[in-house]
């Protein structure tokens, strides 16, 4: 699928800022400067200086331009409020990493999965159990369950590099709505197993529902993480 002058313009805005090209609390070039820089309308600009905002990324000041107030954390942080993948998360924290696939498994729904999943008793899924190295170390377990009709032919080839990049940019998926649930967990023997967890014995969990844009959950997936490394957080906007 072919990018958007506007997909053009707000990546390359967020790289730089989050390379910190445009430091915090700077102001990025003026509406004028980025037209002619990018050979495009005013409200093309405007609608990838508006996605920005609305990620957090830059606060528009009424007749002074608009201010950076991304900060680069010293965590690997993950938006609640975005849908984003590892690979993307960990560019933005500016991070390396690497995966691993433990399991891959081709199932049918039974009752427990459905209990656990929400998708239909019968469903065919993948089935795929991740280890996530950030920066060297084992901190992230991801359980993965996709329906086989949506993600098709998924390998763990694929797996381990990016199933989002895959799903998007091979098969024309649209990814377009997250639910999340935020838990604490006690460590399990699998995390013992696989994590590099030293003396936590509990975990940040984070369960995701996410659907296309035909409205149907495709993924449920539960990302396991070692509470001391990472920070999950939201945006919000005062309404008055």
């Amino acid at each position: 699928m072919a990018k958007t002058k506007y997909d053009q313009i707000y990546a390359e805005l967020r790289a730089r800022i989050e390379q910190q090209e445009y430091g915090f609390q700077e102001l990025l070039p003026s509406e004028n400067t980025l037209v002619k820089e990018y050979g495009c309308s005013r409200n093309t600009v405007r609608r990838a200086i508006g996605r920005l905002a609305d990620e957090g990324y830059v606060q528009s000041l009424h007749g002074k331009g608009v201010r950076i107030i991304y900060q680069p954390g010293q965590l690997s942080e993950f938006m609640l409020s975005g849908i984003e993948s590892l690979k993307e998360a960990v560019a933005r924290n500016q991070k390396e990493y690497r995966t691993k696939v433990v399991c891959f498994a081709e199932l049918t729904v039974d009752q427990r999965i459905s209990a656990r999943t929400t998708f239909p008793v019968g469903a065919e899924i993948y089935y795929i159990q991740r280890v996530r190295y950030i920066d060297g170390e084992a901190l992230i377990l991801d359980h993965n369950y996709f329906l086989k009709e949506v993600a098709r032919d998924l390998t763990p080839e694929i797996a381990e590099q990016s199933i989002y990049a895959y799903l998007e940019q091979e098969l024309g998926e649209n990814i377009v709505t997250t639910k999340r649930k935020v838990t604490v967990e006690r460590a399990s023997q699998i995390d013992e197993m696989y994590l590099e967890l030293g003396d936590y014995n509990c975990l940040a969990v984070v369960s995701s529902m996410t659907y296309n844009a035909d409205g149907v959950m495709f993924e449920f997936t539960q990302s396991r993480h070692r509470p001391d490394k990472f920070a999950f957080y939201d945006l919000a906007h005062r309404v008055k």
